[in-house]
């Protein structure tokens, strides 16, 4: 039995274990690194391996950048995040273990999300106000009262998003049935956040002069200089001008910058005046909107220490341009390892720690303000969740910061509210901190999780279902059952990661979530995560899902999206469960016909990816390899003439791979001699199954 390696990327792993090889296929060069969502997933670690080495996994990490792009919710093509531009799924090679890796190695597909090409943007909390259009309203009538907030409907479409705690018929619907994913489709970012260019308050200053001209009569100099004036009122005007102006103007962020408006607004940001404060972090907002140097250039002006002070303040409003401005910063990937660095502990002891249920509540109190602020802060965290190994383990590391996401995914599923957006920053940030888990996790744990005790019955507490002294547990003495004694029974920190609970968390995902195909695609990306590989504790949650979670009825409920983000982190993951399953006979009964119906079978079929179709492969070959009921299967659904066709489709590089795999598996089903009879019934020969 040789030695399984395992490669990691942002999707999900697959695992092709490594047992006696029924058949090889000739050696292949190692498959070219996948990027994972851009900034908006890490990058993809696919190792692919004939000779073996590590197959490139495929990434689940389209964690949300908030990327400039369009003023509205998007889905790129997430997990790049949907657009990486990633490889196809590996290769596959044949192995008695359902590894289609050559030389045992053992392929696994694992997701991240990836920063994508195609940035989307938060959507605005709030529009400007068109100051010059109602000041000649104003003068012709005049007066110049309190101003009011002009908000068109696609905003306020885009405000209900953001502000509520929870929104469902806003959510995109997905062409299957019920079905979701993660991050946004191929590349799918979190959008930056533009400010607001209105003025609330039927008090604020600016409401309590009376102009002739308004802004008309204004310039950026002046403006700017107001900043410093001892007037707050002036500083308002000021700080709004800027905030109008730099909404969609790029010229006047370069000319804001310039006058040396960004080291003046920072200096505002804990302003005693309130109203000088919100104007001040509004017009900030919008200024460092898609624009990466005022965003280094408020960084270099020791604004993000500012910021963090005003997050203490308990004005909503300020908290909310506060965590906009966070969020819009976290889409530089060169700023991120900073941001985390600086700003995890206040944000999580500030902003998620008080915002996400206490613990024992079933509800989740927030106002509309508190969700905005909670979507901001998550948004924020999604798009750090996608950079490095470094900021990932920071996160990790931070107290509360887990267990607030958790915490607060679960108040939303006992509440129905599934479909929340926070929800679905909350699921991306758990799919990228479970990315490369067990090779990144400290050894302290690994070696616990690796388990010392092996093949000795531990007594303790049940977790899940299994009491120490049931009939189940006593079948599986010297099990990975056995062994949950090892782990803590109310997980803390990195542990929940790693947790059988966490297990029971996405499964619900799965189940309950129907609209939202982002946060489904994050949860299926994250079991895929922790599957990944060939550590013990990978193939004990492999267990859990199967035998305690029953998680392969939601999974194929998934499977019949025909969204392609969707359809890589399902199938990834059940590649990764088919290699641990210790059951492939009844794994096989439910699954053949399900995926052989995803497969082309002529060149008019939709065809899927080839990373799925690689996938898919993959799993029918760990069932196969395990016992010739895959195999009959097979012949009895109609696959031998979908497997036929893609193994002579061979034009192009993914389909090549495609091509591979379909050749291992076929000439492991020839190892079967009960079936050939079938086989040549079909219209098939020896040299269809053995040839090139």
């Amino acid at each position: 039995m040789g030695g399984m390696r395992t490669g990691y990327s942002s999707r999900s792993a697959v695992d092709l274990g490594a047992s006696q090889r029924i058949s090889v296929p000739p050696p292949q060069q190692q498959q070219q690194q996948q990027r994972q969502y851009s900034t908006y997933r890490p990058s993809s670690y696919h190792e692919r391996a004939y000779q073996g080495k590590r197959e490139y996994d495929t990434m689940s990490l389209r964690s949300l950048r908030v990327g400039d792009g369009e003023e509205k919710y998007g889905s790129s093509g997430f997990y790049t995040r949907q657009m990486s531009s990633a490889s196809a799924g590996p290769a596959l090679q044949r192995s008695l273990s359902g590894n289609l890796l050559q030389d045992g190695g053992t392929s696994w597909v694992e997701r991240a999300e990836v920063a994508q090409t195609r940035t989307i943007r938060a959507p605005a909390m709030r529009t400007l106000q068109r100051f010059q259009s109602n000041n000649r309203a104003r003068a012709a009538s005049g007066s110049y009262g309190t101003l009011t907030q002009v908000v068109p409907q696609q905003m306020q479409q885009s405000q209900n998003v953001v502000g509520s705690s929870y929104v469902s018929n806003v959510i995109e619907h997905t062409s299957r049935a019920p079905s979701v994913r993660s991050l946004a489709e191929s590349a799918h970012q979190v959008q930056e956040m533009r400010g607001i260019d209105v003025f609330d308050g039927n008090k604020s200053l600016m409401s309590q002069h009376s102009f002739t001209s308004g802004f008309d009569d204004m310039s950026m100099p002046t403006a700017v200089k107001d900043l410093v004036a001892d007037d707050p009122s002036l500083q308002v005007i000021g700080a709004a001008y800027i905030q109008h102006r730099c909404y969609s103007d790029a010229e006047a962020k370069k000319q804001a910058r310039s006058l040396q408006a960004i080291p003046r607004l920072v200096k505002l940001f804990n302003n005693p005046n309130q109203e000088v404060q919100r104007h001040a972090t509004g017009a900030m907002r919008n200024l460092i909107y898609d624009n990466a140097d005022n965003k280094i250039a408020l960084v270099e002006e020791n604004g993000v220490n500012e910021l963090l002070r005003a997050l203490k303040e308990p004005d909503d409003e300020l908290r909310k341009n506060v965590t906009g401005i966070l969020w819009n910063l976290s889409s530089s990937d060169n700023l991120k390892s900073r941001l985390a660095r600086d700003t995890l502990g206040p944000l999580t002891d500030r902003v998620l720690n008080p915002l996400s249920g206490s613990p024992g509540s079933a509800l989740i109190q927030q106002n509309a303000s508190e969700s905005e602020i909670f979507y901001n802060a998550t948004g924020f965290l999604r798009n750090l969740s996608s950079a490095s190994e470094e900021t990932r383990q920071k996160m990790r590391d931070c107290p509360g910061l887990l267990e607030s996401l958790v915490g607060y995914t679960n108040h939303a599923l006992q509440a129905g509210k599934s479909e929340d957006k926070s929800v679905e920053n909350a699921v991306c940030v758990l799919r990228n901190l479970s990315y490369r888990l067990y090779d990144e996790m400290p050894p302290s744990y690994l070696q616990r999780l690796e388990g010392t005790q092996r093949g000795k019955t531990i007594a303790g507490d049940a977790i899940g279902c299994f009491t120490p002294q049931s009939r189940k547990l006593k079948e599986q003495q010297g099990t990975d059952f056995a062994t949950f004694a090892e782990i803590s029974r109310d997980p803390k920190g990195m542990e929940i990661l790693w947790h059988p609970q966490i297990v029971n968390l996405y499964n619900r995902l799965l189940q309950q979530c129907e609209l939202n195909r982002h946060t489904t695609e994050a949860a299926a990306g994250a079991l895929q995560n922790i599957t990944a590989g060939d550590r013990r504790w990978a193939a004990v949650l492999s267990q859990v899902a199967l035998e305690q979670e029953r998680i392969l009825n939601p999974v194929l409920d998934r499977l019949r999206t025909a969204d392609h983000s969707q359809l890589r982190s399902l199938t990834g993951l059940i590649r990764n469960l088919s290699r641990h399953a210790k059951n492939k006979d009844e794994m096989s009964t439910k699954l053949v016909s399900h995926l052989l119906e995803k497969l082309p079978g002529e060149s008019t079929d939709k065809s899927p990816p080839s990373e799925v179709i690689v996938n898919i492969i993959a799993v029918l070959n760990n069932l196969t390899v395990a016992g010739p009921l895959a195999a009959r299967d097979i012949v009895y659904f109609n696959g031998l003439n979908k497997l036929m066709y893609i193994k002579r489709k061979r034009d192009g590089p993914d389909n090549d791979k495609s091509s591979r795999a379909a050749s291992s598996l076929l000439t492991n089903m020839w190892q079967y001699s009960k079936l050939h009879r079938d086989f040549k019934a079909k219209g098939y020969r020896k040299e269809d199954f053995l040839g090139p």
